[in-house]
């Protein structure tokens, strides 16, 4: 069965982020990603690491304003300068807490006129960060998410996906593939991974509607965790949702089906 990893930057919120690594090491994680750990000393987040034995499976790139409503970096024509110094800014990090994976997210185009324009934008610096973190033994992955949550983002469907990933045919290019967000642009998850596993370097997850844990939505994960499991995937499933409730509380999931797993 696939190995479960913490997002720290949605679960444990309750708690600084530095005392997030404990609570999920007592909960039963082996594996925590953080989307964006950068306002947080690299040392100090490396001593939590070692002190709990727990593996950074995932961090992002630098993402400028997308989190506020803008457009990201990734895929702007006018931010490729800004888009390196992410990267950089990455690869100083990764060299501290050596994560398995780093994100690079694709971000939005407000205006559909320059689709094409920031698709090529996107590419070519996806392939960049790509060859930058092959140098430190880390792959990249990058994601497609919802247009209801965020109108405008520029991959938002698994068939964007593979045309990028076979448009760069990159070896250090993998699919982080969200099932939250795949479920809310109605995806077959079961027949994406029938066909594509082996493209697919990440997972992340969330119930959907309303991206909070398994059982608050309509998701069978119970039945889909299986199928992921039988298509061969070998990596590592993001918990990156929003608890409705204490992050703990919100574990029942965890700890009926697979905490003995983790």
């Amino acid at each position: 069965m696939p190995r479960f990893s913490a997002n720290l930057s949605l679960l444990f919120t309750e708690l600084p982020l530095l005392e997030r690594f404990r609570a999920a090491r007592e909960c039963g994680f082996q594996g925590v990603e953080i989307q964006f750990p950068y306002d947080t000393p690299a040392a100090n987040i490396k001593a939590q690491i070692d002190l709990t034995g727990l593996e950074l499976v995932l961090i992002n790139v630098p993402a400028g304003d997308l989190m506020k409503g803008g457009e990201g970096l990734a895929a702007v024509p006018s931010k490729r300068i800004d888009f390196m110094d992410a990267v950089i800014k990455a690869t100083e990090y990764a060299d501290i807490l050596r994560p398995k994976f780093i994100n690079v997210l694709p971000g939005c185009c407000s205006e559909t006129y320059r689709l094409a324009q920031y698709m090529e934008t996107f590419k070519s610096n996806l392939g960049h960060a790509a060859d930058v973190f092959f140098q430190q033994g880390i792959k990249t992955v990058f994601e497609a998410v919802n247009t209801k949550d965020m109108p405008g983002f520029l991959i938002h469907n698994s068939e964007q996906m593979i045309q990028v990933l076979e448009d760069l045919n990159h070896s250090n290019i993998y699919l982080q593939y969200d099932i939250y967000h795949m479920q809310t642009m109605g995806e077959n998850h079961l027949a994406f991974f029938q066909r594509y596993a082996e493209k697919v370097g990440h997972i992340q997850f969330a119930d959907a509607p309303g991206r909070h844990q398994p059982g608050t939505g309509k998701i069978d994960f119970v039945s889909l965790f299986n199928a992921i499991d039988a298509s061969g995937y070998q990596g590592w499933l993001g918990a990156e949702y929003r608890p409705s409730v204490p992050t703990r509380d919100s574990l029942d999931w965890f700890g009926r089906n697979y905490r003995s797993l983790a």
